[in-house]
């Protein structure tokens, strides 16, 4: 068996964020959302070290403890060199953000840039809507700043010095609390649109902060953050709940080993000193010199100001023709199967069908696994009200959904305390399955309907995330659902499949069966042809089968927004497989899997990603698409993705990211036609 290549997932996932990067640097973005998209790098990379960084990390120590890993150090070093040239490319693209918007009179000014009027009214804000949220954590020796700083908040490092003395404070930049942007009063025209960074407005009153504490000649400040390992160390004592290891968890996480420590280039080596002393910032964290500011996350949610034209035009929700207007979903579910592909529809149809089925006299029972929602969830709303319409309501809450665990166990209190029946899913696999299925009495008959999708129940997220929905009232799958929710419930008892693949039961043996055909239909001499979609390939079983498959002689399209361990364009090897990466105004999230049969397509759409963890140990579901129409209309949208000529990179050995040469064809824009192709056929 031939040595077949992959990339290592942390690095590609490094190159993933670059092309985040690369919509920040593209200037046919409006500049507001160039700006956004700068938000979203820097957000991106403060999980990647929380989590992926931390992991290697935890790989380093292990190695130096009991063996294990010898490739782990070098790997972090790889990471660190990557992440410091993307570092650079950031600031550039941050200074041409900022001079973009400044052509369009949207002035981004320190407070040294201030004019006399706009610092006076600035100092008058700061102690009627700031200050109250100021207190200095001292440095001195009955404080340990690496048990109180908040991970990856930003802090000034304030430096006060009395002749040659000198003292120290950390001050938080108080975002829980107020928006990292301020609007200035406009001063000559109101064309144009001051802000300063809040940084800024504490920077400028920084003396008033100390005076009458401490005496000094000279109050100075640099700015820092601290990004810590965000995994859990969980008591696994039998007595214990999973709720409350969960919040231990998350008490843990506020405390956990520091990974990264990014500060002010221009602070003062004394200062940097001090802070590696005080946080034990060891030689295997990140040490990373950068700009005057951090946390540039808060750039995802940059003002709307100035003209509509400095931000992408509204792309309202379609609405779906078979459900618009309808009083009772029921009825056209069960006459036909639904597809819905937000946020090109409006999510709008599936909280209806939840309202409805609150009030609905024939529904009997509701069964949900949430994984995410929104933090004012029209979705929580309609299960409370089904419990109070006297409706059997389950649901599976996600305790480890990552960083929303805080979320899930205030929402399973909220649930509980209502009367809907709530469990956490099953021990050591998380439930990520987007599943949903409501049992109605329909003239003494049960009857089940089900929703399977790609994304979460969340209506923030589903305006801005592209993924698949599949509502319907098929028996076969309907009960196949049931049977998930029954697995989650007592995974002890046996269980079969024959529509439906389950994650961790079936899932990895459906896809290598399909691909497995597609090469013996190859080797025959038939057309054979794969297209994925998915946010991660990564699991090495699966890219050695597409390896073998391209071998074989069968064509392979891969549509991947993350990680890709796969290389492809290697002649003999893999010269039949194209990646390509789409990064646009929405996230990519969708999973699918189109094997072409020898002419009659399977399409399967999915919660799981092809990597270890999503087929082994996670609890996933991906559903077969029965109805002629809607196996078309995915596959005519996945083969749009293909056709992109402005929006895609082509995914390579050298993660360089280059745009997909457009050639001689006409410009297309695969989000814009997916939009257009949807009104189509919405309308016809």
């Amino acid at each position: 068996m031939p040595s077949y290549p992959f990339l290592e997932k942390e690095l590609s996932w490094l190159s993933f964020n670059h092309r985040v990067l690369q919509e920040a640097m593209d200037k046919s973005n409006p500049p507001i959302e160039r700006a956004r998209f700068l938000g979203i790098y820097s957000s991106n990379l403060d999980e990647y070290y929380r989590v992926r960084v931390a992991d290697v990390r935890r790989r380093i120590l292990l190695h130096q403890e009991v063996g294990g890993d010898p490739h782990a150090r070098a790997l972090l070093s790889a990471i660190q060199k990557r992440t410091m040239e993307l570092n650079a490319d950031f600031e550039m693209a941050h200074l041409e953000v900022i001079r973009t918007l400044a052509r369009h009179n949207i002035f981004l000014e320190n407070e040294d840039q201030l004019s006399e009027t706009h610092r006076e009214w600035l100092r008058r804000y700061f102690h009627s809507r700031i200050r109250q949220f100021i207190c200095p954590i001292l440095v001195e020796p009955r404080v340990d700043l690496g048990d109180v700083l908040a991970d990856d908040a930003t802090y000034l490092a304030v430096e006060l010095r009395l002749g040659d003395d000198y003292r120290y404070a950390l001050v938080e930049i108080p975002t829980d609390h107020h928006s990292r942007f301020i609007e200035l009063p406009p001063e000559t025209t109101r064309r144009k649109k001051p802000l300063v960074l809040l940084d800024n407005a504490i920077r400028l009153s920084l003396p008033d902060i100390f005076e009458g504490y401490f005496e000094f000649d000279e109050a100075r400040a640099w700015s820092m953050k601290m990004t810590r390992d965000a995994e859990y160390d969980l008591s696994d004592e039998i007595d214990e709940s999973l709720l409350d290891r969960l919040s231990s968890g998350l008490k843990q996480r506020l405390t956990a080993e520091p990974t990264r420590l990014v500060h002010d280039r221009e602070m003062p080596d004394r200062v940097l000193e001090m802070l590696k002393q005080e946080l034990g910032i060891t030689r295997i964290d990140a040490i990373i010199p950068g700009g005057r500011y951090h946390n540039m996350k808060d750039f995802l949610s940059f003002p709307s100001i100035g003209r509509s034209s400095l931000q992408n035009p509204a792309m309202p929700g379609i609405a779906s023709k078979a459900l618009d207007n309808q009083r009772n979903y029921f009825k056209v579910i069960r006459d036909q199967d639904v597809l819905l592909h937000y946020p090109y529809h409006d999510f709008y149809h599936f909280t209806e069908w939840l309202r409805q089925a609150a009030m609905d006299p024939a529904v009997e029972s509701i069964r949900i696994s949430l994984y995410r929602v929104a933090s004012s969830s029209l979705v929580i709303k309609a299960l409370l009200d089904a419990v109070a319409n006297g409706k059997d309501v389950f649901v599976i809450v996600e305790l480890q959904a990552r960083f929303d665990e805080e979320a899930n166990i205030r929402w399973s209190k909220v649930l509980t305390d209502a009367g809907v029946h709530v469990s956490f899913g099953i021990a050591n696999l998380k439930v990520h399955s987007k599943l949903c299925l409501i049992t109605r009495n329909e003239g003494g008959e049960f009857v089940r309907y089900a929703h399977i999708g790609t994304g979460n129940f969340n209506e923030k997220t589903a305006r801005i995330y592209t993924d698949f929905t599949l509502l319907t009232a098929r028996p076969e799958i309907t009960e196949e659902v049931r049977d998930v929710f029954a697995f989650i419930q007592a995974p002890y008892r046996p269980v079969n499949f024959k529509h439906l693949w389950v994650s961790p039961l079936t899932q990895r043996n459906e896809i290598n069966r399909r691909i497995e055909r597609e090469i013996t239909l190859a080797e025959s001499g038939r057309p054979a042809r794969i297209l994925i979609k998915v946010n991660n390939l990564a699991d090495q079983d699966l890219v050695t089968k597409l390896y073998e498959a391209s071998r074989a002689g069968v064509r392979i399209d891969a549509c991947v927004r993350g990680m890709c361990t796969l290389v492809p364009g290697i002649p003999g090897m893999s010269d039949r497989i194209r990646v390509i990466s789409i990064v646009d105004r929405f996230l990519e999230h969708p999973r699918v899997a189109i094997f072409y049969n020898d002419g009659d397509p399977e399409v399967f759409i999915s919660s799981a990603d092809w990597m270890m963890r999503n087929l082994d140990n996670r609890v996933e579901v991906a559903t077969p698409i029965y109805d002629p129409r809607h196996r078309k209309t995915i596959i005519d949208l996945m083969e749009l993705q293909f056709k992109d000529t402005t929006k895609a990179r082509e995914i390579d050995e050298e993660q360089t990211n280059p745009y997909v040469d457009r050639g001689n064809r006409r410009k297309l824009r695969a989000q814009m036609s997916t939009y257009n192709y949807i009104k189509q056929l919405e309308s016809e």
